[in-house]
């Protein structure tokens, strides 16, 4: 029997995300990816071996590391145009990823009007934050199974680059079906379609501000919002375990983060995971939860969840 502090519901059409007050029993269900997870242990595997159907993740993820080394080394001081350039677009992957999909999408603590979702979505591609079904559908199943043999991303299985990187290409292929559904058919869908343009598009298009521009407005910026949002999943579990729950605030972390400043609040996330508010206090800046006030201040977001009384 394990015990979480929200109940995720698979109903017949949706994956509904409801988050209950106290701690509930929940016998875990034997979903296919899940077992796989628990009885191949993939952590135990060669490090730059990856997953059936994840060849290309790993590629992907040489790549821009490869040439992020080689624009740090060409280019090491870019121009003020290039630069400026450069945080524009990894804020607005900021908003995409933390507003969207993990706000909106995955625990669903607010409704974006329809314009801004889609254009949010894109940014947070652009970022390489990857398709919203595969994210929101590997962000539920690490919540409804935080902290246990299966949760997907758990630092306690290989340690901090199995939760940083490696499970990204070396754990099973987000079950989409399963965990969201309703983000794998209309309009969504044609988002995982684009995933392989839209992050091409991401690498090559800083070319039109010269070879300064190609590294660091591609394969620069991915490497760095990749390992901003990675250390979410790995440096913010590794706190002592209260109620079952390894995750934990980690204060510095949020001025690195840009506009996904508030994914930092961790543990207060875990402990609320119905809120779109992740500062709980004054002194706790989330610049996420800063932008979704704006938005519904002028009518674009709506339906905004805040944390219940501690």
């Amino acid at each position: 029997m394990i015990y979480v502090t929200e109940l995720y519901e698979i109903l017949s059409e949706n994956a509904v995300v409801t988050e209950t007050r106290g701690r509930i029993p929940l016998e875990p269900p034997n979903y296919m990816n899940q077992t796989a997870l628990r009885e191949t242990h993939p952590w135990e595997q060669p490090f730059l071996k990856p997953a059936r159907g994840k060849e290309s993740v790993l590629v992907y993820l040489v790549a821009i590391h490869v040439l992020a080394i080689i624009g740090l080394s060409l280019f090491p001081l870019p121009s003020l145009p290039v630069f400026g350039a450069t945080l524009v677009l990894a804020a607005l992957g900021g908003f995409g990823t933390s507003v969207c999909y993990h706000r909106a999408l995955a625990h669903r603590t607010l409704k974006l009007n329809k314009v801004i979702e889609h254009a949010l979505i894109f940014w947070a591609m652009f970022n390489g934050s990857g398709a919203p079904a595969s994210w929101v559908a590997y962000h539920r199943h690490h919540h409804a199974r935080a902290d246990t043999s299966e949760d997907i991303s758990s630092p306690a299985h290989g340690g901090f680059w199995w939760a940083h990187l490696r499970w990204l290409y070396q754990s099973p292929p987000a079950d989409a079906q399963r965990w969201c559904a309703e983000l794998d058919k209309g309009h969504y869908r044609v988002w995982t379609y684009a995933q392989v343009p839209v992050i091409l598009l991401a690498i090559f298009s800083g070319l039109a501000l010269g070879w300064q521009g190609f590294f660091w407005l591609g394969a620069i910026r991915l490497v760095y919002a990749l390992h901003i949002q990675c250390f979410v999943n790995s440096l913010t579990h590794f706190g002592h375990p209260q109620d079952g729950d390894s995750s934990k605030n980690v204060w510095w972390l949020g001025p690195l983060q840009l506009t996904a400043w508030g994914e930092n609040w961790h543990r207060n996330h875990h402990s609320r995971a119905g809120s779109a508010r992740f500062g709980f206090y004054w002194w706790q800046m989330d610049i996420g939860w800063y932008f979704i006030y704006a938005l519904e201040a002028v009518g674009l977001a709506s339906n905004v969840k805040r944390p219940r009384a501690q």
